[in-house]
């Protein structure tokens, strides 16, 4: 049994109080009110992509903040739902406590694992059998980011077995994509570019797995790189009194390498 936590009436009671305002801003304020299941969605995206801000900062001040909001949205859904007679919060939480023992066999049950990777297994395979015969790759939201969803693609296909057993056969895939990629650009066929390259990143994708680098995570850090040092050299081409627009690119590449430097 887990340990038990001598803040469980509390948390408890911070969320009856929630689920108390949501009542009375949705029967009292205007906003609230009309508000439906679609004009929220976009909102929850936007909230999600703050919390991923937050947590690549590692602001754990910011990551409650964000928490909270995600957690009005999930409130929000749930108080619709329910004046629709479809469902309310205690059937989201209950459905998903459920799912939770139902998919952890070797907690709630008799199965064994030998590690994290069968845990995945299980789960893939789990799941599956709860939705029928429906296609593995079902699963993955078709309005998912392209990379993202690369990336839980190809843990769905390894789920089921489908996968490379090596690191270095998936690093001969990639610079396999590369040269392919490299000829269709020799030829200037644009169709063919897009596509060579599609698969290229996917390699790619795919190797990052294999040597556990979350690539958009990777990604996004060296977006945020970038827009550092172009700030620094932005800010250092002003306090020179000049303006970027006007520099040539072997100047600018000057403050870029200064920039680097810090």
């Amino acid at each position: 049994p887990a340990q038990e936590d001598p803040h469980r009436s509390e948390k408890l009671a911070a969320f009856n109080r929630l689920l108390t305002i949501m009542d009375e801003l949705r029967e009292n304020c205007p906003w609230d009110r009309k508000q439906t299941l679609r004009s929220l969605r976009h909102l929850t995206i936007e909230e999600t992509y703050e919390l991923s801000d937050a947590i690549l900062e590692n602001d754990l001040e910011e990551i409650k903040k964000e928490l909270g909001d995600i957690m009005l949205h999930m409130v929000f859904y749930a108080r619709i739902a329910s004046e629709k007679d479809a469902f309310h919060i205690g059937d989201v939480l209950n459905a998903v406590s459920e799912k939770l023992i139902n998919r952890h066999p070797h907690i709630y049950g008799e199965i064994k694992v030998q590690d994290e990777e069968e845990v995945k297994q299980n789960w893939e395979r789990i799941k599956l059998k709860e939705k029928g015969n429906k296609s593995v790759l079902s699963g993955v939201p078709k309005s998912l980011p392209a990379l993202v969803k690369a990336m839980r693609i190809q843990e769905k296909a390894r789920g089921v077995g489908f996968d490379w057993e090596h690191k270095e056969q998936v690093w001969e895939k990639v610079q396999e994509e590369l040269g392919e990629f490299l000829n269709a650009s020799r030829d200037q066929d644009a169709e063919a570019m897009q596509s060579e390259f599609g698969d290229l990143l996917f390699s790619l994708i795919n190797y990052s797995r294999f040597v556990d680098i979350n690539p958009e995570e990777a990604l996004e850090l060296t977006n945020k790189k970038f827009i550092g040092r172009f700030q620094i050299m932005e800010k250092a081409i002003q306090e020179d009194g000049k303006k970027i627009g006007d520099l040539s690119l072997e100047e600018m590449d000057q403050y870029w390498e200064q920039a680097k430097r810090g």
